[in-house]
């Protein structure tokens, strides 16, 4: 049996593989494209922005700003706040200030949120020297009224510019 496979596999190849399969060599190609585009979508995602910090010198005047529009009320969603810092960063901690602005109110708070462990060791996805993170600025929250919103985020620490900052950015899904 083993001699009938290789002869039929031998038969299939004899003219090339561009030949004997043309169409579905092209069609796993495109298939394989297909699944990298989509897979690196975010569908769920009403916006989503990524801003570069030049020189990953975080200023308090360099905002992350996201407006988008809520067109259904009935379901909840999630505020998400992005951040990738570099070995740069001297602190264990963060401390942003969080402007919503909604229809009707506008409110700010102030998040905390700790990117390392007592003994250093940095808690995001780490990629070289790169530590990404995402933290959630509203869990499950239901907006009162459709239209149009926006969020701003400022670092909120003691140093201006704040040092070793790479991106930030703001997702809501």
């Amino acid at each position: 049996m083993n001699k009938l496979v290789r002869n039929t596999a031998e038969e299939l190849f004899k003219h090339g593989s561009r030949t004997a399969f043309p169409l579905i060599g092209k069609n796993i190609l495109l298939a394989l494209c297909l699944l990298c585009v989509f897979s690196a979508c975010n569908f769920n995602a009403v916006i989503d922005t990524n801003q570069s910090i030049e020189n990953n010198k975080w200023l308090y005047t360099n905002t992350s700003k996201a407006e988008f529009e809520i067109k259904d009320v009935s379901r909840p969603y999630q505020v998400n706040f992005k951040l990738r810092i570099s070995n740069d960063y001297r602190y264990s901690n963060m401390y942003v200030l969080a402007t919503f602005k909604q229809p009707k109110s506008n409110k700010k708070v102030r998040y905390q949120f700790k990117l390392a462990k007592a003994d250093g060791q940095w808690t995001g996805k780490g990629s070289g020297d790169l530590y990404t993170y995402s933290f959630p600025l509203l869990k499950n929250h239901s907006f009162a009224d459709t239209g149009k919103y926006s969020i701003e985020i400022a670092q909120n620490m003691r140093d201006n510019p704040l040092l070793g900052v790479s991106d930030i950015g703001i997702e809501v899904k």
